[in-house]
């Protein structure tokens, strides 16, 4: 069974050309706010992709967060994107 990261790797790396990708985890960094949820967690994107450095900032991340969408609804609560 695929972890969720993987299962998110997968499916940008389905929808966009990627060079690279790294997602990390750091829902620990964030258990002791007030809007904690511990079924949801705090993701950091760092892709480099030709397609999204095209884009402006906000176009990028919204192809981003366009593929995410039932990810981002349902279990992941803060999404960094950072592209390279």
């Amino acid at each position: 069974m695929k972890s969720f990261i993987e299962t998110i790797k997968e499916k940008i790396i389905n929808n966009i050309q990627v060079k690279k990708i790294e997602i990390i985890d750091n829902t620990h960094k964030h258990k002791h706010h007030n809007s904690f949820h511990k079924k949801k967690v705090h993701l950091k994107i760092i892709i480099e992709s030709d397609l999204l450095k095209s884009l402006d900032t906000i176009e990028s991340h919204r192809k981003i967060t366009d593929i995410l969408k039932h990810e981002m609804e349902t279990k992941i609560h803060s999404l960094q994107i950072k592209i390279n």
